[in-house]
């Protein structure tokens, strides 16, 4: 551990503060962060109203509200991840009810949290790259799945913040030889005991992002000494204790099934895709459908799955361009407080890279790209300052802006680049990529314009029968294929009661022997399946059909409401179940 002088105290009051804890914000930072907070700004008129992940975001209305009734994740629902972003939406919704407007901005916080922290650790490379760095994160960001509250950005935004602070506390440690010992120490320890809060929250988001905590730790702590990391440790200890309480709320087995048995090894069959992508095709389903609302760019590019082909190879390049710059300039300049940013900020990317890699699609890929690649202006930048050329070194910020434009521009336009500018569109004219479909209050916006009438169609025919408390199953029409699920209608039904675990549906799980989904069908009042995702197609396990006994369940046990659609297109079947004599309610078949 670096030794620190004694304390002496300034006629100033600030102790012998170092430049850069004295400095104040000059208008041309302040510019900077308005002009990032403008771009962010621009497309939230259409985000706030555009087309939601009917599973994804459904769930993300619906798992914190089960949860405010008292229901219990991995108990009571399917849910993959740890407790903490279901806590932490429940609080909000507790404190300013449950609707898509609230879970929305509560997504545009996760993300704001990420482009600014990542904006704010290249701030030391100067205002351009960090403008640079920070536009470039709002492209990333705001074009993955808009504004869905998930626990991933959560966590990657409580990580960035975790890291910045950290590296704050080692600032005051190895850069501030002049500050008074008591003044240095006090700071540093503050700060890492915070640093280890912000990482412990991220854990209780996301228990998978374990490996990135761990390198972005070493980076920033690496040489500090066993004192500096019990400061950590104090800091995210305690908050990942909570774990304890979520396990003897929910059970440790089904906790333990939730967060590691069920993601790590039941999903991945059914949700991996091909690594590299495939060039001329995208592999997953949902991207497939994005493919029907092609937009025009102007600028020269490959076609969408080629750039999704390279975007998988030019994101491992980049971490490992970040990591090498940081550590050969870590081992030039061992002290330094740069050199360590960076290599800090290579080793989160890459702990990071697990989540592109699993399923190689473009949001998944956004996910991990929204550090790493959003960072990489800063490893340019310090690389051409280092080039022994003085016309380079004196423009390297805008050789490093130049250079990184490519990348929305040029190399990955059409997920980032052309998706913003759309939506920019979108937000200046009012006419929003989004139908709403709404009942008791509620509004969800569907992508698909003959889908969203006929859901609502359905709503004001079957909601008013369905009666509060009565149980509500939402699955797809041949229960032996779980690839997807419609559970925003739970959402757009408060007042029922979800009749399944499984309001979330995976292949391989929902679907496999003994999961429990035909004793859940027998005991529900209610069922809507759902025709919208026959069509799934993926290179996995999905395509294999399951269990049958749901299915001989529906026959045997229920009447149909109705089939709702649209020409010869049957969407949505509705069924209630048989009464007790084993005839068929008033108004079924």
């Amino acid at each position: 551990m670096t030794d620190l002088p004694a304390a002496t105290e300034t006629p100033d009051g600030q102790g012998g503060l170092p430049w850069w804890a004295r400095r104040r914000p000059s208008w041309k930072t302040v510019l900077s962060v308005v002009i990032v907070g403008i771009v962010l700004a621009i497309p939230m008129r259409a985000l706030m109203r555009y087309q939601g992940p009917p599973m994804e975001e459904g769930f993300m209305l619906v798992f914190p509200e089960r949860i405010l009734h008292g229901d219990l994740p991995h108990k009571d629902f399917l849910h993959l991840y740890g407790p903490g972003s279901l806590w932490a939406l429940a609080g909000w919704y507790k404190l300013v009810g449950v609707s898509i407007t609230a879970e929305r901005v509560f997504g545009l916080a996760q993300l704001a949290g990420i482009v600014f922290g990542v904006m704010a650790l290249a701030r030391p490379w100067g205002r351009q790259v960090a403008t640079a760095v920070g536009i470039l994160g709002v492209l990333l960001t705001t074009t993955a799945i808009g504004l869905t509250a998930l626990a991933w950005d959560g966590a990657v935004a409580l990580l960035v913040a975790s890291v910045w602070v950290g590296l704050r506390a080692r600032r005051w440690v190895t850069d501030a030889p002049d500050t008074p010992g008591d003044l240095a120490r006090s700071r540093s320890d503050r700060l890492l005991v915070l640093s280890g809060v912000l990482a412990g929250l991220a854990l209780l988001f996301r228990p998978d992002a374990i490996v990135a905590t761990a390198l972005a730790t070493f980076g920033l702590m690496a040489g500090l000494g066993w004192t500096r990391w019990k400061r950590w440790l104090i800091g995210v200890v305690p908050v990942t204790a909570l774990y304890l309480v979520h396990l003897a709320l929910s059970g440790p087995s089904a906790a333990i099934e939730g967060m590691v048995i069920e993601p790590v090894f039941d999903l991945r069959a059914g949700r991996s895709l091909p690594r590299p992508p495939s060039w001329d095709t995208f592999d997953g389903a949902l991207q497939k459908v994005a493919l029907l609302r092609p937009q025009p760019w102007p600028l020269p590019s490959l076609h969408s799955p080629a750039q999704a082909f390279v975007w998988f190879f030019l994101l491992p390049v980049a971490t490992a361009f970040v990591i090498g710059v940081g550590w050969w300039r870590v081992r030039s300049e061992p002290g330094a407080w740069r050199p360590r940013v960076i290599l800090t900020v290579g080793l989160l990317g890459l702990g990071l890279m697990p989540q592109a890699m699993q399923r190689a699609d473009t949001t998944h890929l956004a996910w991990v790209s929204c550090v790493t690649l959003a960072f990489l202006p800063v490893a340019i930048c310090e690389l051409l300052g280092h080039v022994r050329v003085p016309p380079v070194q004196r423009w390297a910020p805008t050789i490093t802006v130049a250079l990184v434009a490519l990348l929305p521009l040029v190399v990955i336009p059409h997920f980032t680049a052309r998706t913003y500018l759309d939506l920019a569109k979108q937000s200046a004219n009012g006419e929003v990529f989004g139908y709403p479909v709404t009942h008791e209050g509620r509004t969800f916006y569907l992508g698909a314009r003959d889908i969203a009438p006929v859901a609502q169609r359905m709503l004001d025919e079957v909601g008013p029968q369905i009666q509060p408390g009565d149980r509500v199953l939402v699955g797809t029409a041949d229960l032996r294929k779980t690839p997807y699920s419609d559970a925003y209608l739970y959402y757009l039904l408060p007042d029922a009661t979800p009749g399944t675990r499984y309001i979330e549906m995976d292949p391989g799980m929902a679907n496999a022997p003994g999961s429990g989904l035909a004793g859940e069908v027998a005991g529900s009042d209610w069922l809507i399946l759902s025709h919208v995702w026959d069509a799934w197609d993926e290179p996995n396990d999905s395509r294999l059909n399951g269990s049958d006994e749901p299915n001989e369940v529906v026959a045997r046990d229920f009447c149909k409401v109705g089939d709702y659609g649209e020409g010869d297109r049957t969407f949505f079947e509705v069924y209630r179940r048989r009464t007790a004599d084993g005839g068929c309610p008033a108004g079924s078949d």
